[in-house]
This record gives structure tokens, sequence and C-alpha cells, in this order.
């Protein structure tokens, strides 16, 4: 099983990628801005998800709003 972006394109540990669409941060009054970049990604166990640090705050996001950079 490999974890993609939103094109297809593979991801690994270390990757940076792109927020391409504006994100509601849950449990937040804040918004990830689309084009915000997160850097240096870790995979999690579940595909569809990685971890980054957004603004010195780590966050799970969801693959379908990424691009790989």
């Amino acid at each position: 099983m490999a974890t993609k972006d939103s094109n297809g394109t593979e991801l690994t540990e270390g990757d940076s990628v792109t927020i391409i669409k504006d994100l509601k941060v849950k449990g937040s009054s804040s918004i990830l801005k689309r084009g915000t970049a997160v850097k240096n990604i870790r995979l999690t166990d579940n595909e569809a998800e990685i971890e980054g640090k957004v603004d010195k705050v780590m966050m799970v996001l969801k693959t379908e709003f990424l691009k790989k950079s």
C-alpha cells in the first residue's frame, strides 16, 4: 500500500507537500490556506493521511488535499 497525493504521486517520509485547498482546522477557528507548504512529512498507518508541521503545530492531513512539491 502506497501513500499518494491528489495527483497520484507517491509520497515518502521526509517529502514536502503543498495544500491545494483552504482547510478549516477541526477544533479551532483557524484556516490553512491554499499554497501552504508542509515540509518533512511523516507517513501514518492510514494511507489516506500524513503527519506534518504547519506553523510549528503537528497536524494530521488528508492526502486528497495535498500535492507533492
